[in-house]
């Protein structure tokens, strides 16, 4: 026994005196990531990797093929709905930057649609002497005529962010304009934003993102902005994100996520109390509203009542009860994955829940209608079999939707 107690104890103290001597990190210097010392050390790196490739006799050749691929003007647009017309951000070799750009849905079906800028990201940044890189377009539903637009310099992590007209084509004045900074930002209403940002600079956490969420109110400063949610500056994970959620019939869901590790996050619902916390797992997350319902995707068992939600599965809650009473929830599966089934995406429409699966490894497209009393009707799409399938954008104002298939 006391050959084992040693044992035992040698085993505890040897991993604990290891950790005490460790020695101190001699790159810590590095976090300070805009120093001249860090660059420094960053480009010569960078030259040096740089010299060994392009010493490859397949550096030139592979460059040109990658290059020409990335601006072939045949390459697929992808389509956005936006305002009853269809955007697209697009980047070539006259356009490195990018630029916003929209047509009609009946244009868009030509071979050859006729495009309108809306926002050229490389003319803006020439005009301002800015190195624009485009981080973002978010539009207010349901009018969806005045948007955010995110703009980082140089493509950093930090943007600043302007309220953009689409109907005028320009920033107007008195719009919302944040400036530079580690801003999650969604559209509370046409005259508020419910924003998480460096308030002060001690408003990060250790991984450097923001973890205070305040409404700010349009005309006014960011000083005057009013505190909606507070996380922790200790939190682990990569900083709160509040969002909103809108079904076609107008109902909305301002929720607020709390990651405290990559895997897991809490998530607050804004109520006419404030923020309260949704009594869900840490692995459950809410993905659409719709008729109000909100849906919530189960990565992991969920036990209510008795009952076993498994993962996998997509699951509803009743958004007025949700609201009314975060901490007492009655959930039901809308649907639960077979022994070769496993989710892939979720979106909706105007009035239609719009699920894609995996059927062992093959893509499966699903539209689902709400029911009276809580039920839904559901049909499978008529699409190839052994494809890969995926929502592309979906409009709100009708039940129309992007499919992506490819396949051999």
């Amino acid at each position: 026994m006391r050959l084992k107690f040693l044992i035992g104890l040698m085993l505890v103290l040897a991993p604990q005196a290891g950790y005490a001597q460790a020695p101190a990190d001699p790159y810590l210097w590095l976090e300070e990531v805009s120093s001249s010392r860090s660059m420094d050390w960053v480009n010569a790196h960078n030259a040096a990797s740089t010299a060994r490739l392009e010493a490859d006799p397949r550096y030139k050749v592979l460059y040109g093929e990658a290059l020409e691929i990335a601006g072939a003007k045949d390459r697929i647009p992808t389509p956005r709905f936006i305002h009853g017309e269809i955007y697209n951000f697009w980047q070539d070799q006259e356009h490195l930057r990018g630029y916003w750009r929209k047509t009609t849905l009946a244009d868009f079906k030509k071979p050859a649609p006729s495009w309108t800028t809306v926002l050229d990201i490389d003319a803006l940044g020439k005009a301002e002497n800015k190195s624009w890189v485009s981080k973002g377009f978010s539009c207010l539903r349901p009018q969806e005529t005045r948007c955010l637009v995110s703009l980082s310099d140089g493509g950093e992590d930090a943007v600043e962010v302007r309220e953009f007209d689409l109907v005028t084509g320009k920033f107007p004045a008195g719009g919302f304009r944040l400036p530079r900074g580690k801003h999650r930002i969604d559209w509370e209403d046409a005259d508020h934003l419910l924003v998480a940002s460096e308030w002060t600079p001690d408003d990060l956490t250790p991984s450097g993102y923001p973890y205070i969420v305040k409404r700010l109110a349009r005309g006014k400063p960011l000083s005057d902005a009013v505190e909606v949610y507070r996380g922790a500056k200790s939190d682990g994970g990569y900083g709160v994100s509040p969002g909103v959620l809108r079904d076609g019939q107008g109902r909305q869901l301002a929720i607020i996520e709390r990651p405290l590790d990559t895997f897991q996050h809490e998530t607050y619902v804004i109520t006419a109390k404030g923020a309260q916390r949704l009594a869900i797992p840490m692995k459950v997350s809410i993905v659409e509203l719709v008729a109000g319902r909100i849906i919530v995707q189960v990565d992991e068992p969920w036990t209510v009542n008795g009952k076993t939600i498994p993962q996998g599965s997509l699951a509803q809650l009743d958004l007025d009860a949700a609201l009314a009473a975060p901490a007492t929830l009655q959930p039901s599966v809308i649907w639960t994955p077979g022994p070769k089934d496993s989710l892939d995406g979720v979106t909706s429409t105007r009035d239609k829940l719009l699920i894609s699966t995996l059927d062992n490894v093959r893509g499966r497209a699903w539209v689902y209608t709400p029911l009276a009393k809580g039920g839904w009707a559901h049909t499978k799409l008529a699409l190839p079999d052994n494809v890969s399938i995926g929502f592309g954008s979906a409009d709100e104002k009708s039940n129309l939707v992007f499919v992506n298939v490819s396949g051999f």
